[in-house]
């Protein structure tokens, strides 16, 4: 895979797990449920702003919106499931005695909990890519890289 290309995927990705994650820090960090109509209007507005950013075709809009928002719909149970793992573990390091079993199976669980939310972001990052031009994703990851005041090209 080339430079560019990994570039490319990197910020999709950054840009996917941002737009799912608004919520919660637009909240104080809250770490309730989020309700499902609040993130479909905030990936409305995101992607709104991206389709003037790259110069989106109507037939593009209509390939990308639900790309997002299913990828968006499948990501948000992952994330409660993260965060009840935080309280579990918050929950064995207060008991009396430490269970390093417990805690073992927390990590690995938790690691595929993050496994699993790679693979599905990776998944809408590529059907995405597919929708776009390759000059469309160049100004879309440096759009990211301006939005997040770096380049890494």
């Amino acid at each position: 895979m080339n430079r560019f290309r990994r570039i490319t995927l990197a910020t999709l990705a950054g840009g996917a797990a941002a737009a799912v994650g608004f919520k919660a820090f637009a909240q104080g960090r809250r770490h309730g449920p989020i309700d499902p109509a609040d993130i479909d209007r905030h990936l409305d507005r995101m992607l709104k702003h991206l389709y003037v950013e790259i110069d989106a075709t109507e037939e593009q809009k209509r390939a990308l919106e639900p790309i997002v928002k299913q990828a968006a719909k499948d990501l948000l149970p992952m994330r409660e499931r993260l965060h009840a793992g935080r309280r579990q573990a918050l929950d064995l390091l207060a008991q009396e005695r430490i269970d390093p079993a417990a805690i073992e199976a927390l990590r690995a669980q938790q690691l595929g909990l993050a496994d699993e939310a790679s693979r599905r972001l990776t998944r809408a990052i590529g059907e995405a890519a597919d929708v776009l031009t390759p000059a469309q994703r160049k100004e879309l990851a440096a759009h990211f890289a301006r939005r997040h005041g770096r380049w890494h090209g």
